[in-house]
This record gives structure tokens, sequence and C-alpha cells, in this order.
């Protein structure tokens, strides 16, 4: 995880560069330098999630650093990040912004927790294909923010209701089942479930995750979609992937409380002689139950015995970029 902040970080670098300075040029009286103790941060960086678009056009996840001390200082911090030119300097190699350049927000508040953002005329200034996806971005990174479930665009004052290039209408409040990355696999329409799963990436040798919202004729419950998308290993209409084996079985499944709990035979272990998982196995169901259910926790059992549990609140904030 990051660390926190610039202004407050470079007081404090410089204080400790002059410290070491004023010990190494003070001789001691052995005209030997005894320094007992390390200088270290005590600050750290405050981070948020947010979804860029990484090189292959899809809206994926990683975080950025951040100083807003409130929910909607954040927001626009994020929003200003999420802007093309705004802050390229704390955008993450190979991930993009998608908001129009010229793009201003007119004003941002929250209402409980619902977030209202009104973006200048400008924010429509995007090509076709990406309208839905610019819609996508900023409705996932902002309800990443503690506090935040809902959101409405609005454009000069006006509700944002419908995309004037593509035509695709718009819920006036929207949440994450608006979707993204979407992937239409149904053969009829009825009968749809829509299932958000989280695949695995690589960019610079490090990982980072990638959600898609499939569109499919499949009455199971959405977890039981989850892992046995994610044990197809690889998805080749999106070149994405995931590390869960082939042979992993989810035996159980149930919500007690807000706590999700998941059964697993013994091939989720990478290595069953130390019982270990991988931390991308476990991000890519964790995060793909959270988008799917109103769970606060998830649970991940095999037989029966606890092998690891996360918070919802903590899930986002650990990352490998």
């Amino acid at each position: 995880m990051l660390k926190k902040l610039s202004i407050r970080k470079i007081g404090l670098t410089t204080a400790a560069l002059f410290a070491l300075t004023l010990i190494y040029l003070i001789p001691s009286n052995d005209n030997k330098l005894d320094v007992s103790s390390e200088l270290e941060y005590v600050a750290k960086v405050q981070t948020s999630p947010i979804f860029l678009m990484d090189k292959n056009s899809y809206a994926a996840l990683t975080e950025v650093a951040v100083s807003g001390t409130n929910i909607e200082e954040k927001a626009r911090e994020l929003l200003n990040i999420l802007t093309v030119g705004g802050a390229d300097s704390k955008i993450p190699s190979g991930f993009s912004a998608i908001i129009p350049p010229d793009t201003t927000i007119n004003s941002i508040k929250l209402d409980d927790d619902l977030l209202k953002v009104d973006f200048s005329k400008d924010f429509l200034d995007v090509k076709k294909e990406l309208e839905e996806k610019l819609v996508e971005t900023i409705v996932y990174t902002l309800t990443s923010i503690d506090g935040v479930n809902k959101v409405i665009i609005y454009i000069d004052g006006e509700i944002l209701t419908t995309l004037p290039k593509s035509k695709i209408n718009l819920p006036s409040t929207l949440d994450r089942a608006f979707g993204i990355n979407k992937q239409y696999e149904f053969t009829k329409t009825e009968d749809i479930n829509d299932v958000t799963v989280y695949y695995i990436n690589e960019i610079n040798n490090k990982y980072y995750y990638v959600p898609v919202t499939k569109y499919l004729n499949d009455s199971r419950d959405k977890i039981s979609i989850i892992i046995d998308e994610l044990t197809l290993g690889f998805n080749h209409n999106q070149n994405l992937m995931s590390f869960l084996s082939e042979e992993t079985k989810l035996v159980s499944s149930n919500i007690d409380n807000k706590k999700m709990n998941l059964e697993f035979n013994s091939y989720i272990f990478d290595d069953v002689t130390t019982e270990e998982v991988l931390e991308e196995v476990i991000y890519t169901i964790c995060l793909s139950a959270k988008d799917n259910y109103d769970i606060d926790e998830v649970v991940l059992t095999v037989n029966n015995k606890e092998i690891y549990k996360t918070t919802m609140k903590s899930l986002e904030t650990k990352k490998n970029l």
C-alpha cells in the first residue's frame, strides 16, 4: 500500500535531511559518528481506488495518492485525475485518463450516500465508443469512496439520461449495477443474469484487476458463476487472466449477517503443503463477491478451517499498483 502525501511529506523529508546533515557536520568527542536511532517517516500516504483506462481500453482498478480530507474533496481530486491533462503525474504508468480535457466541474454535492456531480458540456466531447466507458469509470471510481453508493451526473444543471452519440439511455441515479467493461453472452432475452467478475492483467511486471460485467442466461447464484468463470483460467474474449485452478470447487456458500462464507476444496491452495493461496486468487474472488453482494466481510475456508478473511472496507486498498 502507498503512504501519506505531498507537501507534508516534502516537509518531513527536508527536516530529516537537515537533521542528518547536522549529525554528520558536528563532530563527536571521539571523532566517530554514533547514530543510535533511524529517522523514519511517520506520515503515511493516503490512497484511493480509481478506475483508469489501460492499454487495452478496459476500465481497470488501480490506486492513486490523494489529499482530500472529506468525500467531496476526494471526489473532486479523483475526477481531476480522471480528466485528460488534469493530474497526469499521479496516473500510474500504463494507464490513462478518460474525461475530455476541457471539462470542468461546476459542483459536487453529497446527499446521504448519493453524490451529485455537475460537469460542463465539454464532458460530452468524447468518442462514441467511449461514452459508456466514461460513465462506468466515473461511477465505479466515485462509489469506491467510503460513504458513496450512488451517483447522479449532471451536465450544466441537467441530469444526463441519454448519451448523445451512442443513444444509450442512463438511469438518473447510477450505481455499480450499471456494470463495467460489459460483455454480452446471452442467447435469449429472458432470464438474463448480470455478474461482475474481476480478472487479472499485467503491466510493467505487476498485476492489476479488471472487472467485467457479464450478461448471460444462467440462473445460478452469482458466486457459483463467479468461481466457474475464474476457474477457466483465461478469458479469450477479453485477453484477461485468472490464477484459480480449474480443479477448484466451491463446496458451499452462505451469507450470515452480511458475512459471506465460502467453503472450497483443497485445490484453491497454490501449495497444499503450506496451505498458501495466491494473493491474486484471493482478490479476484473477494472483489467479485463485493461487487455482486451487499456484504461487509468474506471468509474463505477449506475443510471447515479458515484460510482467509477480509472486510470490504479494506479490500480495495491493497493493490499491487
